[in-house]
């Protein structure tokens, strides 16, 4: 695909927002992704880590028999699937970067499921990876086409976030569907606190769940008319988090699943939801975002995921300071990882530049200030 446009690329993640109030809307989204990337489908799933119980699953328009064929497939016998589902979340991974195209049209997948349809390769992208749960996107191409570009992958990396956030909210959001002409009388249901805010963090409503939060000093608080977390190393996260929301859609990392409670008091992790408008959620305006708080384990992000938000680091940056922060000597964190003391060394030195740290007590600290609000229990 060329460079994709601007407008387009923020059109698409508007309409992954709206899908949070209204799941019929995937096929829609998932139909304009292949669109884009000229591609012959997209699927999207997202499944238990333990029993791979499918939890949500949608696709643009394919053959529904072919479809259901897929199911008679294992896990390893489809040609890159493994390598997504154990690799870094937000990095798509093609099929052709993994094995030579004479190797791929070997197997037995090839053969008989792909080639038939006149397909060539996939590319997935993990958009979800929690304790309990694991979402994957996957894009499959055309015989007749070039093989996954990296502006293909790119496209998918912009999106990762945006989806995993849509994913995390519309999980708070199965007890009770919220459409946008029912929200007023369906935001008092909720379960979940659900702040709505100006583009500061100024609160302009909150559900009765979010005023017994507030009532009781956690997870997030309510300093005045400002909302603010209770770890205070995600405040200005959040803050950002909402800011980018009223501005646009270009949210990046920030708040795809921020933990917001202090040490020692259980997990909670905040989603900003942006209410732009043109779309079905300008219903919620003026408020410029919705903040939800989850104490599920399922909402909980992995810890790299919360340093790579907080700290811009790279996936194997992130890796490394979780693994410094469990007090493990050089030696020990270059063995676990599998690399030498050198790229160590170099990791260690970004990361300090980044987090403004300089020893490696202040990355154990800085993991375990962090980290608490994720423990599962």
């Amino acid at each position: 695909m060329d460079v994709v446009d601007n407008d387009v690329l923020s059109s698409i993640i508007g309409d992954i927002y709206d899908c949070v109030l209204n799941r019929e809307g995937w096929s829609s989204v998932l139909t304009r992704i292949t669109q884009t990337m000229d591609a012959a489908y997209t699927t999207i799933a997202l499944a238990g880590t333990s029993d791979n119980h499918g939890r949500f699953a949608a696709q643009s328009p394919w053959d529904a028999e072919r479809m259901r064929a897929l199911q008679d497939y294992s896990f390893d016998a489809i040609p890159g699937l493994k390598a997504a589902v154990v690799g870094d979340i937000d990095t798509p991974v093609s099929t052709l970067s993994l094995m030579p195209e004479s190797e791929l049209q070997q197997t037995a997948f090839f053969r008989n499921w792909a080639e038939p349809q006149g397909l060539r390769e996939g590319c997935i992208v993990k958009f979800v990876h929690t304790p309990d749960r694991i979402g994957l996107l996957g894009c499959t191409t055309w015989a007749d086409k070039a093989a996954v570009s990296a502006e293909d992958q790119r496209f998918l990396t912009l999106l990762s976030p945006h989806l995993r956030r849509a994913a995390m909210i519309s999980d708070l959001l199965d007890d009770v569907r919220v459409t946008a002409h029912l929200f007023r009388e369906s935001l008092e249901n909720l379960a979940v606190p659900v702040v709505l805010t100006d583009a500061v963090g100024s609160v302009l409503h909150a559900n009765a769940s979010a005023e017994r939060m507030f009532a009781t000093d956690g997870p997030i608080l309510r300093q005045g008319r400002t909302i603010q977390a209770q770890n205070a190393l995600m405040g200005d996260a959040l803050l950002q988090a909402i800011a980018s929301a009223a501005s646009d859609l270009s949210l990046g990392g920030k708040g795809i699943g921020l933990p917001v409670s202090a040490a020692g008091q259980p997990p909670a992790v905040a989603y900003v939801l942006p209410l732009t408008d043109g779309t079905a959620r300008a219903a919620f305006r003026p408020a410029c975002a919705a903040v939800f708080v989850s104490t599920t384990t399922s909402a909980s992000p992995m810890p790299e995921a919360v340093l790579t938000t907080l700290f811009e680091l790279t996936p194997a940056e992130a890796r490394v300071l979780v693994s410094a922060g469990k007090g493990l000597n050089p030696s020990q964190t270059a063995t676990l990882l599998g690399i030498s003391e050198n790229t160590l060394k170099t990791h260690l030195n970004r990361i300090y530049a980044k987090t403004g740290r300089s020893r490696q007590a202040d990355l154990v600290k800085l993991v375990a200030d962090i980290g608490t609000p994720l423990a599962t229990g």
